[in-house]
């Protein structure tokens, strides 16, 4: 048996990472799906800090920007100065769609910028569009 795909999901927003979560695990596909809502604790979660120290590296992140404590900007430049984690794909999701915070994550390392639709259904294909995109038609590193 394979081991499930590994995706962790950034998001301060529970219904937005209750529903994502759903979506992700509702498909035919293995996903192991771990929450984080703030930047340092998604740091500590990749770079096996406590209380994360036995966390398994993912194989791909969805990141939101708008997270409190540390943003997602400093999160995703976090996780591109460290060689074990810089080739983990990275998805932005997130509800902003100002050209600056697109042009500023892919100058940062982003892989993909999606920005969150208003509405259920819109979201729910939004979030399945990546999945379908990220988890079975890439090759994962």
């Amino acid at each position: 048996m394979t081991k499930p795909l590994s995706v962790l999901l950034i998001e301060d927003n529970p219904g937005d990472a209750e529903l994502t979560r759903e979506i992700l695990e509702e498909r035919k596909l293995r996903v192991a799906i771990t929450v984080v809502d703030n930047g340092p604790d998604a740091l500590a979660y990749l770079l096996r800090q406590a209380p994360h120290v036995q966390a398994e590296l993912p194989d791909l992140i969805l990141l939101d920007l708008n997270l409190p404590r540390m943003d997602g900007r400093q999160v995703l430049s976090e996780i591109k100065k460290h060689a074990d984690l810089c080739t983990i794909p990275v998805v932005i999701l997130t509800s902003s769609d100002a050209e600056r915070d697109i042009v500023k994550s892919y100058a940062l390392g982003a892989n993909c910028y999606v920005t969150k639709p208003v509405g259920l259904e819109a979201f729910q294909t939004i979030v399945r569009d990546v999945e379908k995109f990220w988890l079975t038609v890439v090759k994962l590193p």
